[in-house]
């Protein structure tokens, strides 16, 4: 545990260059229509619930959780991702992954542009690809990467590469990203994700942080992302808030 937690921390400690990086709007990314102050963090928990096996996490902001969202691209490249994440000291092989290095994360999204959860009618209107704007779940796993102001992006792999393992709910993309198709609720200044035992291999005993932040897709402008682009297809382009301030994730599983 103290090795997986220094580890998240030196690759974490790259996203602080998002508060002295250049501003988003240098980055191609569209006129924000964020109220920051929703995306301003104050405080997070994570709670296992023992009679219902299973953990519950929430994140108190200082606005409303996830009543604004970022404007519309358009098309896939360039399109924007709103997220409040969770980095944890679970390991990828956790939820279902093959061993690989980087940072779990838990992120609640929503992005206008796609549909990225083929398996599940989150808005229950019966059409399984049209739930862009409603918040949803990811696991992710974060590397550092330096072509982006936030410093992380979500891991990709080779396609042709056999030996990768994907949780079997993942969403089809060559990024180690999962749509477990977990609850997620908003109620005033809270959002909230509930996450069976099971789901992660009972290890209920981790710690984690809690970051709110600006993502966006790269795919190129012929909407195919080849290996050996400049920038990653999943990027992290501005850090709203981070709960412990220094990405030490100290917070423990209560």
């Amino acid at each position: 545990m103290k090795h997986i937690t220094a580890t998240a921390a030196l690759v974490l400690s790259s996203i602080l260059s998002a508060f002295a990086g250049p501003d988003c709007d240098s980055c191609k990314r569209p006129k924000s229509t964020v109220n920051e102050a929703d995306y301003k963090i104050v405080s997070a928990s994570v709670t296992h619930n023992k009679k219902w096996g299973q953990l519950e996490f929430e994140i108190i902001v200082q606005g409303q959780a996830g009543k604004s969202t970022s404007k519309p691209a358009g098309k896939m490249n360039g399109a924007p991702v709103d997220g409040y994440v969770f980095p944890t000291t679970l390991s990828p092989e956790d939820v279902g992954f093959s061993k690989t290095a980087g940072i779990l994360a838990l992120a609640i999204t929503a992005h206008p542009d796609f549909d990225d959860t083929p398996l599940w009618d989150e808005n229950g209107d019966g059409d399984y690809r049209n739930d862009k704007i409603v918040w949803h779940p990811h696991w992710v796993v974060l590397v550092e990467d330096k072509r982006v102001p936030g410093g992380l992006s979500v891991k990709e792999f080779d396609p042709a590469d056999k030996s990768v393992v994907l949780p079997k709910t993942n969403p089809g993309m060559p990024m180690y990203m999962d749509s477990p198709g977990f609850q997620v609720v908003t109620e005033g200044k809270a959002i909230r994700i509930v996450v069976p035992d099971y789901r992660v291999r009972f290890r209920t005993s981790f710690k984690y942080d809690a970051v709110a932040a600006y993502m966006q897709v790269v795919t190129g402008e012929g909407g195919e992302h080849a290996k050996g682009d400049n920038m990653p297809m999943l990027g992290v382009y501005k850090v709203y808030s981070v709960l412990s301030k220094n990405l030490s994730l100290p917070y423990q599983v209560k």
